[in-house]
Formats: structure tokens, C-alpha cells, sequence
């Protein structure tokens, strides 16, 4: 039976989770694994296997809302299909190998990991750089390389990868609506490879609790989707309505607080 406070954070933790990779592109990993970390380790599970199970069970729901998402930008024509399929190559074999390296990683310098990259999130929204006119898109090579960091990467934080993939093609000149778009898109080839990779390597696992689906834990994962997939088309909506300026740094400041929470939750007692 699962705790009546773990279902009331499950659905809060999904409807934000879903808002926010609808609107702004970035992958809902930076809501769901610092909640799930800190619900985790509230219900007493095996305190070496709550980041892996946390980050296995965000990249199963990034699978479902960056479906969600995507319809919804396709139907306002900002995803940029070349772009997105020059990234994809790159991104299955990052996302494969990014999962095979966060199961071999303890649970505490994978954390350490996580909190660092957003904080690298944070304070890249903030600091809302801009890139030279001239720069362009690189060639089929070029983006499969960046595919291949952005998966990879993705894959170790269990983000859909908006957090790369937007920077990264408005770095290159990409309208803001298109580079929301195009990374909802790409964040379905990341959340493909990274749970894939997190149900094979946390099979058989011992230790895991009841209900685990390999690093993914199921109860948690229904709960979060029911909210994140009813909430992704309204972020969408709102992301093409909407200056998304000062909703960034809202959300930055969200990371930052999520952060610090979640270190105090695994480190401060």
C-alpha cells in the first residue's frame, strides 16, 4: 500500500514535471528525481539504490510527457525534423552508455553529479547567454556528436535533455519556439535508450523494493503519469503564448531550491 503523502507527491511532482517539459523543453528529471530521491529515502528504501532507482524511474516518465509534449509542438510546427533526426543517432548511443555507466556509479557521486548539473541549469537559465550572428547548424557529423553528448549525458541526470538540446540549437541560431520544439522531439529517442538501460541493468538487482520494474519503480511511475501527460499540452500551449524569460528564472530558482533540498534529504542526517 503506498503512503497517502507519497501519491499527493507523486501527482504534484508529474503535473510540474509535465507543465515545464512542455513549456520550456527541458526534461522532467529536474523536478522527479530530486522529489522522488527525497520520497524515496522517506519510505526507507535501500539507501545505495534510491538515486538509481529515482533517476530509472524520471527517465520512464520522460518517455510518456516528451510524447505528450512533442504532438503538441508538432501542432504548432515548431519541431525541425532534419535537425532532429541528424541528433538521434547520437543521442540512442549516448543515452545506452550513460545508463550503463549510472548503475556502476555509487549513489552518492551520482548525486553529487546530478545536483551539479542543475546548478549548471540554473545558472545557465539565468544567465540567458546569446549567441554570434553567425553562428549556424553544423553538418550531419557535428550534430551527431552533440547527440551524442546530450544523450549521454541526459542519460546519467534521467533528463528528457532539454536542458542541452535547447541551449545547444539556440547557441546555433534556432529560434527559442523551434529549439523547445525540436528538443521535445529529441527527447523521445533519449527517453527510449535511458529506460531501456536503466530496466536492463537494475534487473535482478537485489535489494530492490517491491513493485521495481529493473531501476524503475512502478507505483511511482503510474501516479507521476497520469499528471505529466494531461499537463504537457499546456505548458506546450502556454510556451507559444507566453515570454518565457522570466519563467526561466523562476524555474532556475526552483532547480536551486530542489537541489539543496535533496542533498539535505540524502547528506543531512
Amino acid at each position: 500500500m503506498i503512503p497517502f503523502d507519497a501519491v499527493l507527491a507523486y501527482l504534484l511532482t508529474g503535473s510540474v514535471a509535465g507543465f515545464f517539459a512542455g513549456l520550456l523543453g527541458v526534461g522532467g528529471g529536474v523536478i522527479v528525481v530530486p522529489v522522488l530521491t527525497i520520497v524515496f529515502a522517506w519510505l526507507g528504501f535501500p539507501a545505495r539504490e534510491v538515486m538509481h532507482l529515482a533517476l530509472g524511474t524520471s527517465m520512464a516518465t520522460i518517455l510518456f510527457t516528451s510524447m505528450s509534449s512533442l504532438r503538441a509542438h508538432h501542432a504548432h510546427q515548431a519541431v525541425l525534423w532534419p535537425v532532429m533526426r541528424g541528433l538521434t543517432p547520437g543521442v540512442l548511443a549516448g543515452t545506452l552508455l550513460g545508463a550503463q555507466l549510472a548503475a556502476r556509479i555509487p549513489s552518492r557521486a551520482l548525486s553529487i553529479f546530478f545536483v551539479g548539473f542543475m546548478i549548471f541549469v540554473a545558472l545557465q537559465m539565468i544567465a540567458n547567454l546569446r549567441p554570434k550572428p553567425s553562428r549556424s547548424l553544423p553538418g550531419w557529423p557535428g550534430l551527431g556528436l552533440a547527440g551524442t553528448v546530450i544523450g549521454g549525458i541526459a542519460s546519467l541526470a534521467a533528463m528528457g535533455g532539454g536542458a542541452l538540446t535547447v541551449p545547444y540549437l539556440i547557441w546555433c541560431n534556432v529560434r527559442p519556439h523551434a529549439a523547445i520544439g525540436t528538443s521535445a522531439a529529441v527527447g523521445l529517442p533519449i527517453a527510449i535508450g535511458g529506460t531501456v538501460g536503466y530496466v536492463w541493468n537494475g534487473w535482478s538487482h537485489p535489494g530492490l523494493p517491491p513493485g521495481s520494474l529493473g531501476f524503475i519503480y512502478l507505483p511511482a511511475l503510474g501516479v507521476i503519469l497520469i499528471a505529466s501527460v494531461l499537463m504537457a499540452p499546456l505548458g506546450a500551449r502556454l510556451a507559444h503564448r507566453l515570454p518565457i524569460k522570466v519563467l526561466k528564472r523562476v524555474f532556475a530558482g526552483l532547480l536551486l531550491v530542489l537541489s539543496a533540498k535533496m542533498l539535505w534529504s540524502l547528506y543531512g542526517t
